[in-house]
């Protein structure tokens, strides 16, 4: 059994006044007692045999349902945190709007597979040499001169820098292009942290879909209707596949017992 060295036993008197549970070096001393002794559940084992030996609390009938208790309450608001973490993630999450992406505050951005299309109002008249544009691999930032950028963290994924470009349309709007570096995924946002759309609802347009080549355009076709399955809790075409393997097997060798193979 772990022992907690932090609860020494020895004959000293006890003190008129202990000091209290959460004081200060208190919350370290035990932490530092939880190290030492391999894990929560030795480090328990050892406070509550400590509680046994040293104090009356066993020697009252409710003593286990009072224990029982507090770990309840500790594990139901552990799941409220889990709870509200979950909620903090889900409203971060939106609807794609119509080019697969997202109109956020500051800019807006759509998408197709290969490549990502960013628009940042500006003020009209503004001019190119106004604008602070630096891209890297993983990185963008981009602003006007003298003041605060507009976009600036790390990007979603990782970009070809070499073909990317920006260019101001009517004075106006600053339109930059993105080429992923994979580009046969979906991107859920263009700066990590920032809200993400969900890729689980974005579509390629039909008319890009008959430019691709057909191998490419095959992929795209399974990963749409992937996406459709997962969304109505069906089955992946992967998954499908691997099912009619399974049945195809069993339907060939019924002296075997397949009582306990489950069909995905």
């Amino acid at each position: 059994m772990a022992i907690i060295s932090d609860f020494k036993e020895d004959e000293a008197p006890q003190q008129a006044a202990a000091a209290p549970a959460n004081g200060p070096g208190v919350e370290e001393a035990l932490v530092a007692a939880l190290e030492r002794s391999g894990g929560a559940l030795p480090f328990l084992e050892a406070a509550i045999d400590v509680a046994h030996r040293r104090s009356g609390l066993f020697r009252d009938p409710a003593a286990v349902s009072k224990v029982t208790a507090m770990a309840a309450a500790v594990r139901a608001q552990v799941e409220k945190d889990s709870m509200e973490v979950d909620k903090k993630e889900e409203g971060n999450v939106r609807q794609p709007n119509a080019g697969n992406g997202l109109d956020l505050e500051k800019y807006s951005w759509t998408q197709q597979l290969p490549e990502v299309n960013i628009t940042i109002p500006v003020p009209q008249g503004t001019k190119s040499r106004f604008v602070v544009f630096d891209i890297k691999k993983n990185h963008l930032k981009v602003g006007l001169k003298g003041q605060p950028p507009i976009i600036d963290g790390e990007l979603h994924k990782p970009v070809k820098v070499d073909d990317c470009f920006w260019s101001i349309e009517d004075g106006k709007t600053l339109s930059i292009l993105l080429t992923k570096h994979n580009q046969m995924e979906w991107w859920k946002s263009v700066i990590k942290g920032d809200p993400e759309v969900d890729t689980q609802k974005v579509e390629p347009e039909s008319s890009k879909l008959s430019d691709l080549d057909p191998e490419t355009r095959q992929t795209v076709e399974k990963m749409m209707f992937d996406q459709r399955q997962k969304q109505m809790g069906l089955p992946t075409s992967d998954e499908m596949q691997k099912q009619e393997i399974l049945k195809k097997f069993m339907s060939e060798h019924p002296e075997m017992d397949f009582s306990r193979a489950k069909l995905a």
